[in-house]
C-alpha cells in the first residue's frame, strides 16, 4: 500500500459561490471556453452533465504538458455546494494510484472560498504528492472572470436557445 494522504487549498474568489458551484457542478464544459489557456476541453463520455455517476473528459495542460483525465462524478450536493469526483483513467493515475477531488464553496461576506482537496494513494512512497494539480486548480483564474466568462456563455447559450437571458 502506497502513501495516502489529502491535501487542500482554499482560495478566495471575488465571484457569488452560486455561480462557480453551477460552473463545475452542473457546467463544466464551460470551464475549457472561459480558461482556454488551461483547459481544452471537457465532454460528457457517459451519463450527462450535472448528474453523478456521469462520467467525464478533461483535456487540460499543467507545466506546459497536455493531459488527460476520465472523472465519474460520485456526489453533488445543492445545499453543501460541493462537487466530488474521482479520477478513473488518464495522466494522473500514473503517479497515483487513486485520487479523488472535491470542491466545496463557502460564502464569506463579501468574498466566497472555494476549498479544493485532493484525497489520494500514491504508487510510490516515494512518488510526489499532487501539488502540481492543485496549483493549477487554485490559478485557474478563479477571480471575477470565471463570473464574467460564466455569464458570457450562458448569455451566448440561452439567447441562442430560447431567447432568454439567465440573470445572475
Amino acid at each position: 500500500m502506497g502513501v495516502t494522504g489529502k491535501l487542500e487549498v482554499e482560495v478566495d474568489i471575488k465571484c457569488h459561490g452560486d455561480v462557480f458551484h453551477e460552473l463545475f457542478g452542473k457546467k463544466p464544459h464551460h470551464v475549457s471556453k472561459i480558461v482556454p489557456d488551461k483547459i481544452h476541453g471537457c465532454e460528457v463520455h457517459e451519463g450527462e452533465f450535472g448528474k453523478p455517476g456521469s462520467i467525464i473528459l478533461w483535456n487540460y495542460t499543467v507545466d506546459g504538458k497536455k493531459c488527460v483525465a476520465k472523472e465519474v462524478v460520485e456526489a453533488i450536493d445543492e445545499e453543501k455546494k460541493s462537487v466530488r469526483f474521482k479520477v478513473i483513467e488518464g495522466d494522473l493515475l500514473k503517479e497515483f494510484k487513486s485520487i479523488t477531488f472535491s470542491i466545496h464553496v463557502v460564502p464569506k461576506g463579501q468574498t466566497t472560498a472555494v476549498m479544493w482537496a485532493a484525497e489520494f494513494e500514491k504508487i510510490a512512497d516515494d512518488g510526489p504528492y499532487p501539488t502540481k494539480i492543485m496549483d493549477f486548480y487554485s490559478s485557474t483564474k478563479t477571480d471575477r472572470s470565471i463570473l464574467t466568462g460564466f455569464r458570457r456563455v450562458n448569455n451566448l447559450e440561452d439567447q441562442s436557445n430560447n431567447g432568454v437571458i439567465k440573470k445572475f
